[in-house]
């Protein structure tokens, strides 16, 4: 009797594994069969392609006739065009820059002389206003001083240059095109060589190109 008790008891627990291992192999076969269901559908699906890059920006065009306003030393704004029919020397600089210093006076001398044969020296100081006020009034500037930060070196790189160093020097015509720059301090034969080019092309000696390439030259 108890044998028949063991035994039957046995066999239902050997039926209730057997059961419980059914249903662990129908829930793997499930398991399998949605993932493959999966893979086969990613497999099937349309791959999207994609989105072309976006296009590259265009390169602004280049400011042959430059313009711009910056405040003079009474906190006045200025523009470029005021000075139209004169040809001009836009002279970068700053009261820390020692050879910016150095050649003021000799720019001073060179306005004072060539002041009647319309030309005209510009000093654009890319520093702060308080600063380039106390300069001036022991530097006695006998040619405009206009004061700009951001917004002098943007006049410079709007013509396609790289504002690296001061001082730098800009040649604007009567017409207020651009004709070329300096990198660095000016000297005494920089500036004849400049008053002789911009005198043969008001003459008529010469073009504008010519004069361009001659004042590359410098």
């Amino acid at each position: 009797m108890i044998y028949d008790d063991l035994r039957g008891g046995t066999s239902n627990l050997t039926e209730q594994a057997i059961a419980l291992q059914r249903s662990s192999l129908f829930l793997i076969i499930g398991i399998v069969g949605l993932v493959a269901g999966v893979l086969f559908y990613t497999s099937r699906a349309p791959v999207e392609s994609a989105p072309p890059p976006a296009a590259v920006a265009a390169i602004p065009e280049l400011v042959q006739y430059p313009t711009f306003s910056l405040n003079d030393l009474d906190g006045n704004p200025r523009e470029l065009v005021e000075w139209d029919g004169r040809h001009r020397l836009l002279n970068f600089w700053a009261t820390w820059c020692a050879p910016c210093r150095r050649e003021i006076p000799l720019l001073k001398e060179f306005q004072a002389e060539q002041a009647d044969d319309g030309i005209l020296v510009i000093g654009i100081a890319v520093d702060f206003a308080e600063e380039v006020a106390a300069y001036a009034e022991q530097a006695e500037f006998n040619y405009p001083i206009l004061v700009g930060q951001e917004d002098a070196m943007a006049v410079a790189e709007s013509t396609g240059l790289q504002f690296i160093a001061m001082p730098f020097t800009m040649f604007i015509s009567r017409n207020g095109e651009f004709l070329s720059a300096y990198i660095g301090e000016l000297h005494r034969s920089h500036l004849d060589e400049v008053s002789s080019i911009l005198g043969r092309l008001d003459n008529g000696a010469i073009t504008t190109e010519d004069a361009k390439a001659a004042l590359e030259l410098l």
